[in-house]
């Protein structure tokens, strides 16, 4: 897991590459993108969990 300094460093980088207008687009759609792969592993579990009984 990366400490503070690394996700200051990495927060930085992201600003100067994208700028200040295009960082709540990109966090709506990491947000987006993390959510679906969680939707999809809990699916994912449910049908092991079926397979199992």
């Amino acid at each position: 897991m990366p400490g503070t300094a690394e996700l200051g460093v990495i927060f930085v980088l992201v600003l100067l590459l994208f700028g200040p207008d295009k960082l709540p687009e990109l966090a709506r759609n990491l947000g987006k993108g993390v959510r679906e792969v969680r939707k999809m592993t809990s699916e994912l579990q449910k049908q092991f969990r079926m397979d199992d009984d």
